[in-house]
Formats: C-alpha cells, structure tokens, sequence
C-alpha cells in the first residue's frame, strides 16, 4: 500500500471512529433515558437527542468525507485486507444513504422517536391508544419520507426492514412467515387439545425481587458476561444497548409472581451483551467491528435463552440453586417437573412473556400490520381492533384492553417499522446455530449439565461475535451452519421437543 493510501485510509478510519463515538454517546443518553432519566427531563432530552442527531448526521454528511471514501474506492481493493475492505464498503453504504436524507428530518426522526417513547410510557399506563396514535401516524409518515430518500423505486416498507435486516425484504420474508403460520396454528392446537399438560403452578407465586435480582447475576456471570465491561438495570421493556464493547448496558424487569419470566429476560438480555463484548476489539470503533442485522443479534439472545437456558440439561445444573433460592415454591420440584414447566405452551396476550411456539405469531401479526400501515391498507384508528381480531385468529386469546394489545410494545414509539421479523428469523437462525454446534460438539449436553459455559460462549465468539460486519448474513449463517435459512429446521425442532413433553404422537 502506497503512502499515500495509506495516510487516506488512516485519515478515513479517525473520521469514522469520531462519527462512531459520537454513536455511542447516543447510546448512553438513550440508555440513561429508558433507566434513570428524571420525570421532568424527557422534553430537554428530545432536544439533546435531536441536536446530537444532527451533529453525527452533519459529520456523517461532510463533502469532504465523501470524497476521501469515492478515492479509496477508486484504488485497487487488492491493497486491503478484508477488514479494510469491509470499513470501506460499509462507509460507503452508510455515507450514501446519509446524504440522501435532509438534516431537517433527521433531527424531526431523532425527537419524535425521544418525545414518542415518553408519550407511549403514559398512554400505556393509562390505557389510552388514543393519546399514542398521532404518534404512529407521524411516525409512518416521516418513515415513509425517509424511505422514499433513501431508495424511490423500493417500497418504503421494505426500505425500513433493510435498515434492520440488511438484504431482506417482503418477497423473501412473507413465504417464510407463510410456512410458520400454516404449521404452528396446527401444532399448537395439538398441545392445547393433548390429555397430558405439565404442570407449573409452582413458578407462581411471591419471589422476592432481590433474590430474582441476585440469581439472574449469578447466572448471566456463569455464561460469560463480563459485569466489569457491562452493567444490568431495570427499565420498562428489557433491552440491550450502551456505546462500546467495554460498557454494555442490559436491563430486564421483574415480577414478583413468576420468577422463571424474570430469569429468561435476564439471559435473554445476557445473550445480547455477549455478542456486544464478544466484538473484535482489535477494529475499534470502525464497521468492520459492529455486530451484525438484529436477526443474528436476536439469535445470540434466543440460543441462550431457548436452545441452552430450557434444556434439561441446564435445568439440572441449575435445579439445586432454584430450589435454594425460592425454597418455599421449589424444594420438592423433580427435574422433569420443572423442565416441562418452563416449557409450557400456553397462548398468552403479551409478546415478550410468550413461549418459543407461539411467539413467531405474535411476530407475523406485527409484521402483517406494519405492511397494512405502510400500504395504507390499514388506518391507525384502527389498530386496537385489528390488533385484537389477529390475537383471537392466531392464538386464540383476545386483550381485555390496549394496554395488553396494542400498546405493550415499546418498537413503535422509536420509529422501528420493520424490527418485528427479526425476533423470529433470529429464532431460526438460532435453531441452526444450535445444531451446527451440537455436530461439532459431541459433549454438547454434558458442557450444560456440568455449567462449562466457556466452550459455547467460545464458539459463537469464534464463529460469529468475532466476524463483526465481514460478511453477508447469508454468507455468515452458510458459513457456520452449512446451509441457508431454513424454516424446517425450527419447525422439526419445535415439533420434537414438544411432541415429546405433550406426548403427541403423528407429528410430521
């Protein structure tokens, strides 16, 4: 590489770790807000927010950027290695679509997604959808706008799911939604109508806040995170952020009548932040570091949560320390009694407390709605009622109010049209994650049983954590897994684990 190349890609990588920075300072604020903010600091903080937003889009923007990026560009990319490559295809990406979007409606973006999230905190409280949908209804407006900057010939609401699921859109999305639909009405119908149904009254009940607090630190630090690079609070809706990969930021919630809820949000949000401290630190804060779409996020979170956490096998490790725990409830507990009873099927009204079967429904009627808004086939006013007749279609439960409905997810008062399908392609992915390790691990159970989380956490940071931005998620989940997505593979897991615990027989 010629000195002068050099000198442009070292000037480059400075400009990128400062917009980079400036992210993660939007990170902590937006943390700061969600835990600790003080009640009357929301409207100065739609204002940082807003004018943070226009400082990192202004360094975003700079002319002067572009052009050091369109001359790397035009030099022979055999010069760099393939994380240079990376920063460079990914500064690209990010300057081009910057400067497509006016600063004026990325700042309106940046405050109403501050001042929406304050605003559906009350109207969720007070039950009163009412109050919220202006929210959404700007919201799908200025996304829209956005969209229509961003890429005019694609329908904005695939423009939305690129942002959070590169390369993906409606045509690739809704046969795989279609196959799920179409196979786990049925089979969750199957488990609702069998004669055996485990029992699980003992997960309710009063738990102790502290001692739910102090048992899902001792586990989240069993499986590998690093509370001296990371933090867990407690928020609204549990969620995973912070600005680096040496302070990672999770928070959960607790309730007190069902600590099993509690402790899977815990791992669910520990699975997060082992992907966000498993990033190469070698690349900074440059793309080729950042962790990949929320799909392969979400899937670190389920593999813990689903694929490890409900296995018998960690049942039995951890068995003794529930019991010990919550004696009252849990001291005359068998291991197969509790296995079954956190894996309970149970059609329920809230999204984030559903069990692994029904929760792809859950996700399918986001998805199905935010279609409906975004072709105008769907009105805001008319959400609730849309909302509650897919809830009854699909799961056969209808909410009693907004609040339990439309209300109970925090996605849309940030402005994250197109989130939604993520959480179940990542329970995909996560499916197929699990079974490439599994081949490759013979030991697999008995790493569970015995609490030898090193050697999990080891390979997803070689295989995955550690891959940053280098690849495609196609490439990246062929790579490790031997093959594409695959919804068959989730659905024959699905099938066997629960046909074994409900006892069902002829599932195909």
């Amino acid at each position: 590489m010629s000195q002068n190349i050099k000198e442009k890609y070292g000037q480059l990588v400075k400009q990128l770790e400062e917009i980079s920075r400036l992210g993660g300072i939007r990170g902590i604020l937006h943390w700061d807000q969600e835990v600790i903010l003080p009640e009357g600091g929301h409207g100065a903080r739609s204002k940082q927010m807003s004018a943070l937003a226009g400082v990192i889009h202004e360094k975003s923007t700079d002319p002067d950027l572009g052009r050091l990026i369109d001359s790397l560009h035009a030099s022979d990319q055999d010069l760099f290695d393939a994380n240079q490559r990376c920063n460079l295809r990914e500064a690209k990406r990010d300057f081009d679509m910057e400067t497509k979007v006016p600063r004026e409606l990325v700042q309106e973006i940046s405050e109403l997604e501050s001042r929406g999230h304050h605003v559906w905190i009350k109207a969720r409280e007070q039950n009163q959808f009412s109050d919220f949908a202006p929210v959404i209804e700007k919201f799908v407006e200025l996304k829209k706008q956005w969209a229509n900057h961003i890429d005019p010939h694609k329908a904005p609401y695939d423009v939305n799911i690129d942002v959070f699921e590169r390369g993906a859109s409606m045509e690739q999305i809704n046969p795989v939604f279609k196959v799920l639909k179409a196979e786990l009405v049925p089979l969750i119908q199957a488990i609702q109508e069998s004669e055996y149904q485990p029992e699980d009254s003992f997960l309710n009940g009063d738990f102790p806040v502290d001692k739910q607090e102090a048992l899902g630190r001792v586990i989240s630090k069993d499986i590998g995170f690093q509370f001296d690079q990371g933090r867990m609070d407690v928020s609204v809706h549990p969620f995973c952020g912070g600005g680096h990969p040496s302070d990672v930021r999770i928070t959960t919630r607790y309730r007190r009548d069902n600590f099993a809820e509690s402790l899977y949000a815990v791992i669910h949000e520990t699975g997060h932040g082992l992907y966000e401290q498993g990033r190469p630190r070698e690349e900074g804060d440059l793309p080729s570091g950042e962790s990949m779409t929320m799909g392969i996020h979400e899937s670190q979170s389920l593999f813990w949560e689903r694929m490890i956490a409900q296995s018998k096998s960690f049942c039995r490790h951890y068995l003794d320390l529930f019991a010990a725990t919550f004696p009252e409830k849990l001291k005359n507990v068998g291991l197969d009694e509790f296995y079954e009873a956190i894996n309970v099927i149970r059609p329920s009204l809230i999204r984030v407390e559903a069990d692994e079967a029904t929760y792809p429904l859950h996700v399918i009627l986001r998805y199905e709605i935010e279609q409906g808004l975004f072709d105008g086939s769907i009105r805001v006013r008319d959400l609730p009622k849309i909302w509650n007749d897919k809830m009854e279609d699909y799961l056969g439960v209808r909410p009693p109010n907004d609040a339990q409905g439309v209300l109970q997810d925090v996605h849309w008062s940030g402005g994250a049209f197109g989130y939604f399908p993520s959480y179940s392609l990542g329970a995909m992915y996560a499916c197929q994650f699990y079974n490439a390790l599994a081949k490759s691990a013979p030991d697999l159970d008995r790493w569970i049983e015995t609490g030898n989380f090193q050697e999990i956490k080891s390979w997803l940071n070689k295989n995955i954590h550690s891959q940053g931005r280098l690849f495609s998620t196609e490439e990246l989940v062929q790579r490790v897994t031997g093959s594409l997505l695959d919804p068959k593979q989730f659905m024959e897991y699905l099938k066997k684990k629960y046909g074994a615990i409900y006892r069902l027989k002829g599932l195909n």
